[in-house]
């Protein structure tokens, strides 16, 4: 058996900047009111349609590259979790494929929304680890901006979503104590419809339904959210999720150098640093720069996190994710 470790890290945000004083002025919000709820100040939109999804999957991915220090020809699969996806199918993994110019590698797509990054790298360790590939690519990216409802109806959720995507290589490493040492996942599906976009689907409302409907007051394609609901959901899954992890590898949460938790909510990240009892410097938040990029939020914050010298060699970090599905998961890994 092998281990897994990340030997690259890269990330891409759209340039276009947008406060919540820009929201102000489509919607009936404020900065104040934005901040109080969510601890965003801003987030990146993508302009016209030079951005797709996949695309800035591979401008991440290209910087991921580079810094594992391998050919691209070197990457045997691809992961790549989103919500967001170019097309209703194919999947953004095989447009990848085929815009890095891969060989024809396998490649799959994760639909597991907020822990679809946390998912994905569970899925690639352990294909290194059962040695079935030595080099994967796995990325996380959004386009959420496409999809909001820019009204002061929609305010609850559309002022929280921003665009972006995050790539990490996933390498092959012969030492058992370095690397990825676990990685736990759960689901509960009775509350899929409290965090959802239940348009169009093959269920009850497909896209022909909602033309010939034409109904203006039909919110079927927006993203739903109960919030509070989910908060208080969050805030016990990540606890237990974490702690799981940290039991599995007889730690206690003193010894976490860096937790890097799914940049839902600024308020959940700071309620969970608290139980746990970590400094500033243990926990890396970037929401109120970029919002929540669902499952390219992780991979963004784990590249700036590394970027800025606050992840070293033989540092245990920790990845932590919940969200529609719902579904959670936590990574373990001595880096």
């Amino acid at each position: 058996m092998y281990n897994s470790k990340i030997s690259g890290l890269g990330f891409y945000v759209p340039e276009r900047v947008v406060t919540n004083d820009d929201l102000s002025k489509v919607m009936e919000t404020s900065d104040a009111w934005i901040q109080e709820r969510t601890g965003i100040k801003e987030r990146r939109h993508v302009e016209g349609t030079e951005d797709t999804t996949t695309s800035m999957g591979v401008k991440a991915a290209r910087i991921a590259i580079e810094r594992a220090g391998i050919e691209k020809d070197k990457i045997d699969f691809i992961v790549f979790a989103t919500l967001s996806p170019d097309y209703y199918f194919p999947g953004p993994g095989v447009l990848v494929q085929r815009d890095l110019g891969l060989p024809t590698v396998g490649a799959i797509d994760v639909r597991n929304q907020c822990s679809g990054f946390v998912y994905a790298i569970s899925l690639a360790d352990q294909y290194i680890k059962t040695g079935m590939y030595e080099n994967i690519l796995v990325i996380g990216s959004e386009l959420h901006s496409r999809g909001l409802d820019m009204t002061t109806r929609g305010r609850g959720v559309s002022v929280i979503f921003g665009d972006g995507a995050g790539a990490a290589i996933l390498s092959r490493e012969e030492n058992p104590q370095k690397g990825i040492l676990s990685s736990h996942l759960h689901s509960e599906g009775q509350h899929a419809e409290e965090l959802s976009l239940i348009a169009p689907g093959m269920g009850k409302r497909w896209v022909l339904d909602i033309l010939k409907d034409n109904d203006p007051d039909d919110t079927s394609f927006y993203p739903y959210m109960n919030g509070q609901f989910v908060f208080k959901n969050a805030v016990v899954r990540f606890s237990e999720v974490i702690k799981e992890g940290l039991a599995k590898n007889q730690l206690q949460p003193s010894d976490i150098d860096m937790l890097i938790p799914h940049q839902a909510n600024l308020r959940i990240s700071q309620f969970i640093q608290k139980k746990f009892g970590l400094s500033d410097d243990q926990v890396y938040n970037n929401i109120m720069r970029y919002g929540n990029t669902t499952a390219a939020s992780i991979p963004i914050a784990l590249t700036e996190a590394w970027e800025e010298g606050k992840i070293k060699e033989g540092d245990l970090v920790v990845l932590a994710a919940f969200g529609s599905g719902f579904t959670w998961g936590s990574v373990i890994i001595r880096w």
